[in-house]
């Protein structure tokens, strides 16, 4: 298969029912190899719930979904990280009291098997593995600018370098997919920019597809180059951004203005 062409992920037809009330209805998406995507839409539409499902915290009440063709029903999150999917969240979830190196070294766990024993009795394999462990995780840092910061607490960094370190250690599980749950989230505006650059820069670098859940429009707008956009569960509405944003049903339900106002936010 070509590499450009290949399916990262394919959910068909999904839904998801907490008692009586659907919290999705028939959702269906289709990411390929490099593609950014983003998702959007008013509170309680049903995006995290969607990534929610994507990662295995749910199980779908109906629909398949499968990634790098591998059906995740039943599958645990760690395994549907294995497969290629790796996720950042929407409140933070660093580890605080642990360094910045040792999150990022956390992320990446799942590809360095060695046995309690080995770790215990610090055999030749456990050290090369530590070792293989660290040196990645120094440059996913340093592509991140935080590579002189490494041996700090996690939770001493500013705001805007925890959002940058959660990418980061996301990373570290080498996906195939990457998973960001409104990663501009409490981000001033020049740190929004910057991390419009960089979230283009790492699917380019790491040759991965990327889909975005995000409240700001800038951003979501700026670097998607396809978007769905959902309301009470549903999909309303899927294009380019600029298709999306004269969709008369995204601004009534979402927008809430002329898109020509949402266009030349800066």
């Amino acid at each position: 298969m070509n590499e450009e062409s290949q399916t990262i992920l394919d959910a068909r037809n999904v839904t998801i029912r907490f008692g009586g009330l659907t919290a999705v209805s028939d959702f269906s998406l289709e990411v390929k190899q490099g593609e950014l995507v983003g998702l959007i839409g008013p509170n309680g539409a049903g995006k995290t719930t969607i990534f929610n499902m994507l990662t295995g915290v749910y199980q779908p009440t109906e629909g398949s979904i499968r990634v790098r063709g591998t059906d995740t029903r039943d599958k645990a999150p760690h395994e549907i990280t294995k497969l290629g999917l790796a996720r950042t969240f929407q409140n933070i979830r660093t580890f605080k009291e642990l360094s910045v190196l040792e999150n990022v070294k956390i992320g990446g766990h799942i590809h360095y098997m060695y046995s309690t024993l080995a770790a215990v009795l610090h055999t030749s394999s456990f050290r090369d593995h530590e070792a293989q462990a660290e040196d990645e995780a120094m440059e996913l840092l340093a592509v991140f600018g935080l590579e002189t910061r490494s041996h700090v607490a996690a939770g001493s960094l500013p705001y805007g370098d925890q959002r940058r370190l959660e990418i980061a250690r996301a990373l570290a599980a080498k996906p195939s997919l990457l998973l960001l749950d409104e990663p501009a989230a409490g981000l001033n505006t020049g740190e929004t920019l910057d991390l419009m650059e960089k979230i283009r820069d790492v699917r380019d670098r790491f040759r991965l597809a990327v889909l975005v859940i995000e409240h700001n429009m800038a951003l979501v707008m700026g670097i998607s180059e396809r978007i769905l956009v959902l309301n009470y569960g549903k999909t309303i509405a899927q294009g380019t951004p600029r298709q999306v944003q004269d969709d008369p049903h995204v601004v009534e339900a979402y927008l809430g203005e002329p898109a020509e106002d949402v266009s030349s936010e800066k």
